[in-house]
């Protein structure tokens, strides 16, 4: 008989990292201790951000935690599996990372120490705009309970990041507005 997974992840530390998601201005800070808050409270090897970057077709890490730089350096993540957690747009457990086809770097997992994975996607609306992966040196249990609450927080991420780049191109076209001759921006 298979005990079911004890939760990890309760009200202090999901209100902690959703209260960092609504009021932290600076998003490399936030995603920083979204990493680490995740890393801690589920008691694993790390967990990382990886957005997605549309030109490139690619994903690139954008914070990270409890992983060494060697790990992080490894080679760029093409979206080659249709069935990783940025294509499905759900939730993908890996149990071996060295043995499993999806893997694309499967000997820096084993230098690495890591087993296993979980891949959430971070989503805004309906679109997929990267990935929360958490690692562990063992097999990760997860709770239901503990899952639907990542699922949120990468909601509210997913949500947040897109608000930084909409003010991102406003500050942009904002600027180039104003350099632009005043003869040209009388009319506007």
């Amino acid at each position: 008989m298979q005990q079911e997974p004890q939760r990890k992840f309760y009200l202090p530390e999901f209100r902690a990292i959703s209260r960092a998601i609504s009021t932290y201005e600076d998003l490399n800070l936030l995603i920083d201790h979204f990493v680490e808050g995740v890393t801690r409270a589920f008691k694993v090897k790390g967990a990382s951000i990886m957005l997605y970057d549309e030109v490139e077709d690619q994903l690139f890490r954008v914070g990270s935690y409890g992983i060494s730089e060697r790990y992080l350096r490894k080679g760029p993540v093409f979206l080659q599996d249709q069935d990783d957690a940025f294509a499905k747009g759900a939730p993908v457990f890996v149990q071996d990372l060295e043995n499993d086809p999806r893997v694309q770097y499967p000997e820096a997992a084993r230098s690495e120490n890591i087993r296993s994975m979980l891949s959430f996607p971070i989503k805004c609306r309906e679109d997929v705009v990267g990935i929360v992966r958490i690692y562990h040196s063992e097999a990760i249990a997860v709770h239901p309970d503990d899952l639907d609450s990542i699922q949120v927080l990468a909601l509210h991420l997913g949500l947040v990041i897109d608000a930084n780049g909409l003010r991102n191109f406003v500050q942009m076209v904002s600027g180039a507005i104003d350099s632009l001759p005043a003869r040209m921006r009388k009319g506007s």
